[in-house]
């Protein structure tokens, strides 16, 4: 007679052995995945190629100062590595360290308005009288270095050559710089007697053929053309020949840290270059100015209405005064068409020829 299995025994205990079982490879499978170097469980990389690691750079050994390399463009071509031979221009300056500028301001400070009702009539007013009158004497005034002109009235290129300003000393010593800044003009009278004298002139005008040619001991010919504004990276690298630079730009590249004598005819755009060497500071690096300006119409980049665009004008020479230059001669060109801002009125010339001194000039 058969008799019943008592619970718990026989085939009632293999479920619990299997229990058993289960639990030891748990056990055993979160060891495994908690070992060092496992991925964590349920995270995947996104699909597409494995990420490569990433390593920092080493530290510099110690004492040892990390370098900043600043990269400035020049006309000069450099020999080959390795030595070899190559096609050079003339190389006429080194490059070299520069006194740290302030920050540049963004805006020129424009003067109060001529007079209430914010017309034409009276800002032209204002600054025709302020152009027609010198702010400083200067007893010997030149065009041709050191030899003093006798009817200084007639000339438009003028330079104070008083001993209190220094430049008369630095020609004798044959250490003045002068640069000369055009577009196409033919007329280099002043620049070659000042070379001739010993000075270090530098003229720049972009019809020049090569990109550096030094015509004689101490007169060199640029075809670079100063602007308001360097020219953007991307374009400049699209162009082989890109020939445009701020002043600050090409006294950096130059390694120049001061220029006797600035000299500038450039047809209408001397209004926003003038304005560039104020926001940017580079007054400081000057002796003396002579710019040939022109009224016939606002100017290059400059606008608004007519007497704002003149306030513009007359803002930008208060500027200048407020740097301790100082106008010593003004010269009216009759032969250009008497023309203001397109107008045949009080009885102004299109151009006129001015020259400033700067005053703590050492």
């Amino acid at each position: 007679m058969a008799t019943a299995r008592p619970p718990g025994r026989g085939s009632g205990a293999l479920p619990l052995w299997l229990l058993g079982a289960a639990l030891l490879l748990g056990l055993r499978l979160c060891m495994e995945l908690h070992r060092p170097g496992s991925g964590s469980p349920g995270r995947h990389d996104p699909p597409g190629p494995p990420r490569p690691h990433l390593l920092s750079p080493p530290d510099p050994p110690r004492g040892a100062r990390r370098r900043q390399v600043t990269y400035v463009r020049s006309g000069r071509r450099a020999l080959p590595r390795g030595g070899g031979t190559t096609t050079l221009e003339p190389s006429c300056c080194t490059p070299g360290g520069l006194p740290s500028r302030k920050g540049p301001r963004w805006h020129i400070e424009l003067q109060p308005w001529a007079g209430p009702a914010q017309s034409l009539d009276e800002e032209a007013l204002r600054f025709l009288s302020y152009i027609s009158t010198t702010q400083i004497a200067c007893d010997h005034m030149g065009t041709d270095s050191l030899a003093t002109d006798s009817s200084p009235a007639t000339k438009p290129w003028l330079v104070c050559l008083d001993d209190r300003f220094g430049l008369a000393h630095q020609i004798r010593s044959k250490q003045c710089r002068l640069y000369s800044l055009g577009l196409g003009s033919d007329d280099t009278h002043f620049e070659v007697s000042m070379a001739n004298d010993g000075c270090e002139v530098h003229r720049f005008d972009p019809s020049v053929k090569s990109a550096h040619v030094l015509e004689s001991q101490h007169l060199w010919h640029h075809r670079l053309s100063i602007d308001w504004r360097d020219p953007h990276p991307a374009v400049a690298a699209q162009k082989s020949h890109s020939n445009t630079r701020k002043l600050g730009s090409i006294l950096n590249e130059f390694g120049h840290h001061k220029i006797d004598i600035l000299k500038a005819d450039l047809e209408s755009a001397e209004w926003k270059v003038l304005e560039n060497l104020i926001l940017e500071d580079v007054l400081e690096q000057i002796g003396q100015l002579v710019f040939e300006i022109h009224l016939h119409w606002p100017g290059f980049e400059v606008s608004g209405s007519e007497s704002s665009v003149v306030r513009f004008w007359y803002s930008l020479l208060k500027e200048l005064e407020q740097k301790d230059f100082r106008l010593f001669h003004t010269y009216k060109d009759l032969s250009k068409p008497q023309l203001f801002l397109k107008k045949d009125i009080f009885n102004a010339s299109s151009c006129y020829t001015l020259s400033w001194v700067n005053t703590r000039w050492k």
